[in-house]
């Protein structure tokens, strides 16, 4: 079965992007292991918000990837791009049992935040940068219950950020 990897940038305190919605604090001087994430996934899941944010990026960046977007109100999405109005949850689900590369949950939260209500990440990827914003999106905050994972790897680098791979163990309790 296909994996749903949630990889994401997130500050030291929760948040993946400030409160004017920029995520220009995240590193972008070295790789941290992205060549090798980006070889072990075929397609790229986003909500609309993310997919929005992407549309203002080189297009070509993921052109060798399956891209899908999810949107109850977008009526089309751009070329290259499937949109996938139906229940989210049942496309993924169905997703995953066929055969392929892992998937990558690009984001963002509202997306996130269904997956992991129905049980369908699987693992977090989350590069964690050494700044505290104080304020902005949180990647957790809002949902309604406890999550637990389990450490599968952690790597630190010279520049403070800390990357951690979390299995997602269980929901509730």
């Amino acid at each position: 079965m296909r994996k749903v990897i949630l990889n994401v940038a997130i500050s030291l305190d929760g948040f993946i992007e400030d409160a004017n919605g920029a995520f220009d604090w995240c590193f972008t001087d070295k790789d941290y292991g992205m060549t090798q994430f980006l070889s072990e996934i075929d397609t790229l899941l986003v909500g609309r918000k993310s997919y929005e944010v992407l549309q203002d990026f080189d297009d070509n960046s993921f052109k060798d990837y399956r891209r899908i977007v999810f949107s109850s109100t977008m009526e089309a999405a751009a070329r290259g791009w499937e949109l996938v109005k139906e229940p989210v949850h049942e496309y993924v689900d169905n997703l995953r049992q066929t055969e392929g590369k892992d998937l990558w949950l690009f984001g963002g939260t509202a997306l996130t935040h269904t997956l992991l209500k129905h049980q369908l990440v699987d693992e977090c990827l989350l590069s964690i940068h050494p700044i505290a914003l104080g304020s902005g999106k949180s990647l957790f905050g809002g949902f309604p219950e406890r999550i637990h994972f389990k450490l599968l790897e952690s790597q630190p680098f010279d520049s403070g950020l800390v990357q951690v791979r979390y299995q997602v163990a269980n929901h509730g309790n």
